[in-house]
């Protein structure tokens, strides 16, 4: 359970006062102890700096990217590796994000005498933390990573060997298979193998096949292999498909009737679930005159997931669905989550619903929620919505114009009042989509166009999420809240020396809100560094999570924001539901004692499962692009530079959205420089450039479809040194892939000079500063 702490009275804590909270507290960020002591603007940088100092004098320990905690403490819940065994056989665990004070823990028990699942060196656990009599516990939660030996591959055979080629861009093993196993193998196969440990210390690494999964030329092979590299959990027990099909649908007793509420859903057009459904009307209360009545309905899962039960168990570990092109992996079986939780036209449904009054400018006035019953009244997609009050009604939409879908956009224009006075971050951020042919192939990839339809249903979801975690908070209840933090000050630095190249100002000293960013975007909207500008502030953000202690959401500008509205998809969202059932006493089956006591847990898991799915979900999406341009190696794009790093520029191309790289070792024939606050690489000698955000036409010159990767030549010219730039600092360098900071012998250089003669960087041979020649100072 979250612990509660009593406020201190404002100001600035001594040394000591700060080690003991956080000695009570286990870890906290600087953001947590600024608003625990009450410290603002001198105060907060005056804090920072008796952190520094602490951290100095060996008294305080990192735990994490931004946390803190009293050296050798551990926080109550984290992330670890199973890292030693001792004589006796006990296992230990060390944080995984931490730095070098911080403890082993022993692995015990949990209070009942479980184990828990079994696990090995090497494996990742999320644990909880206690001291005990002989130094620091830890008891698993839940095992993360038990494969850190499994290498997802594809066979090579070929007259001499068989090997594994890992699809990972990032591995280098390749494992040759013993002849005893290779027999059955084919050319092509996709296979998970182990890296045999033994004696033989020089040469290659042997494998042994675990598995074989698939093959390469399988259209879903993109997705099989995202699905196996990212351990994203397949398919349901027998045991959950039993429990899922002896589920049936409540009755009205304890519910509230809503069947003749005309709500109706507005999903993509491909949707196979509906958990959300919408509804709005005039304010009928004269002492709201303009106001709007607006029902957002949620599919009641709370009723059929109850916790302890194995569907609860799978849906916990799986986290949330995971969304591919060709397939989904639901979070909950499919009589469920395309059955009785989906919002069918016509169909009685158990739901969760928040009916919320907004007043004449879009300000939410009040609201209730109620556990019902409801029959949608329409499946529309968001096409035909947007069609219908664009004029172009069909033979679904027309009926309802006047009823529904006509006050439905009333009330969202009223609503939008209250956003724009709120000043959500305006990041624009294109999405494409693959669509494919019924026999799997890709059939073409293209941008998704961005419908008022879809904002309207946004901003619906986004109040209904508001009031469950206002309602919770008022009912002092527990809950999972989705978070997002202020960037960060290393953010926001990076963000305005950026800036300062383009020629915008940016105060360092002023706090970022969503207003100055989205006033910089509006700013910069028409110019030609646009898309610059907005990738840039996008990679300003910080990633948001869910967590059980509150510090609002930024990207929104809300004080209070928790996820409500997709409860077949996301567990976040069963959470509030059995918080909200709890809180206002609508059943038997809300959050229990033992789950309020989990939820750092469970908040802690769910951000994990969610990072996963999106990590399954990109790389599958990079291998379906890699495979669709396979057959256009040779053609020439019009791409714009998205990222800079210092082995070369990331391209996103126009036509598609693919991402590829220009390696720096065919940029030249110099060394270039990483400007890492001017987000380019300038040529040592020339001074030419290539920066961020810049348009450029390449050629494709290689495709992988197994694991994702394009690479591409570099077609456009650099762009002219910058007379008021400072000229890069020549002298030792680290070695390029052409050993001396140029490209391999052979390698293109148009217009650049050729390497010197003698050593790296210009230095005549031996004549590096503090070397000699058999010596090293």
């Amino acid at each position: 359970m979250t612990k509660s702490f009593s406020r201190p009275p404002a100001g600035l804590p001594d040394p000591d006062t700060l080690l003991a909270f956080l000695r009570e507290a286990g870890t906290a960020e600087k953001t947590d102890i600024a608003r625990h002591f009450g410290l603002k603007g001198h105060e907060r940088r005056m804090l920072r700096e008796m952190i520094r100092e602490l951290e100095a004098a060996g008294r305080l320990g990192k735990r994490g990217r931004k946390g803190f905690a009293e050296v050798g403490a551990l926080p109550p819940v984290g992330v670890a590796d199973v890292s030693e065994r001792d004589s006796d056989g006990d296992l230990y665990v060390r944080l995984v994000e931490a730095s070098e004070d911080a403890p082993h823990a022993v692995l015990v028990p949990d209070k009942t005498g479980k184990t828990g699942p079994a696990v090995g060196l090497g494996a990742r656990v999320l644990a909880k933390f206690e001291r005990g009599p002989d130094g620091w516990e830890a008891r698993i939660i839940k095992v993360l990573d038990t494969d850190t030996n499994r290498v997802l591959g594809v066979i090579r055979k070929s007259n001499r060997e068989v090997r594994v080629e890992p699809v990972d861009r990032r591995s280098k093993d390749v494992l040759f298979v013993p002849p005893a196993q290779a027999g059955s193998l084919k050319d092509g196969d996709l296979v998970f193998a182990s890296i045999e440990k033994g004696d033989h210390r020089y040469g290659p690494k042997r494998g042994k096949i675990l598995e074989i999964i698939g093959r390469e030329d399988d259209p879903r092979a993109a997705s099989l292999i995202a699905i196996a590299a990212n351990k994203v959990p397949m398919g349901f027990s027998e045991a959950v498909e039993k429990e899922a099909e002896d589920q049936e649908l409540p009755s009205l007793k304890g519910r509230e009737d809503l069947r003749d509420l005309p709500l109706i859903t507005i999903d993509p057009a491909d949707a196979r679930d509906h958990d959300d459904a919408v509804y709005a009307m005039r304010d009928d209360d004269p002492k709201n005159p303009d106001g709007w009545v607006v029902w957002v309905a949620i599919a009641d899962v709370a009723a059929y997931v109850r916790p302890g039960t194995n569907l609860d168990r799978e849906a916990r570990d799986k986290g949330n669905s995971t969304y591919f092109p060709d397939r989904v992996e639901p979070m909950l079986p499919e009589r469920l989550s395309n059955g009785l939780c989906s919002l069918k036209e016509g169909e009685n449904r158990a739901c969760m619903a928040v009916r919320m009054i907004f007043d004449k400018d879009g300000r939410k006035t009040g609201h209730r929620f109620v556990r019902g019953l409801m029959r949608s009244h329409a499946k529309l997609s968001y096409e035909q919505a947007q069609g219908a009050i664009d004029g172009q009604p069909d033979d679904t939409t027309g009926p309802i114009m006047d009823a529904i879908l006509t006050p439905l956009w009333a009330a969202y224009h009223t609503m939008l009042k209250g956003r724009l006075k709120r000043s959500p971050l305006a990041i624009e951020s294109p999405e494409r989509r693959i669509r494919m042919t019924p026999d799997g192939q890709i059939a073409s990839i293209e941008p998704r166009v961005s419908l008022e339809a879809h904002r309207l249903i946004e901003e619906m979801m986004i109040q209904a999420n508001v009031c469950a975690a206002q309602t919770l908070e008022q009912k002092r209840t527990p809950l999972i809240y989705r978070v997002h933090e202020t960037p960060s000050q290393e953010k926001t630095f990076n963000l305005a020396d950026f800036l300062q190249t383009i020629g915008k100002p940016w105060d360092k000293g002023q706090a970022p809100t969503t207003k100055r960013l989205n006033a910089l975007l509006d700013e910069t909207r028409d110019g030609p560094h646009a898309e610059v500008v907005n990738e840039v502030v996008l990679r300003s953000q910080m990633q948001a999570i869910y967590s059980p202690d509150n510090i609002g959401h930024f990207g929104l500008n809300l004080d209070k924001y928790a996820h409500f509205t997709s409860p077949i998809r996301r567990y976040s969202d069963l959470i509030v539901h059995r918080g909200l059932i709890r809180a206002l006493n609508l059943g038997k089956d809300g959050l229990t004692d033992r789950e309020i006591a989990e939820l750092p847990a469970i908040a802690e898991q769910v951000t994990q499962t969610e990072r996963r799915s999106m990590a399954a979900e990109r790389a599958a999406m990079d291998r379906y692009m890699a495979a669709f341009l396979s057959e256009r190696v040779g053609a020439t794009f019009t791409g714009r530079i998205t990222g800079v790093t210092r082995f070369g520029l990331f391209i996103r191309l126009d036509e598609t959205g693919a991402d590829g790289l220009v390696p720096v070792s065919s940029l030249g024939g110099e060394y270039f420089h990483h400007d890492d606050k001017a987000h380019a690489l300038v040529g040592e000698h020339s001074g030419q450039r290539w920066t961020l955000g810049r348009n450029v036409e390449v050629k494709l010159q290689e495709a992988t479809p197994i694991t994702g990767g394009l690479m591409f030549e570099m077609l456009s010219d650099p762009a002219p040194r910058d007379p008021s730039a400072p000229a890069p600092r020549l002298g030792v360098r680290a070695r390029s892939p052409g050993g001396n900071g140029f490209p391999k012998r052979g390698a293109n250089r148009p217009g650049g000079p050729k390497p010197p003669k003698g050593g790296r960087g210009g230095k005549p041979s031996g004549g590096l500063k503090g070397v000699r020649k058999g010596k090293r100072k």
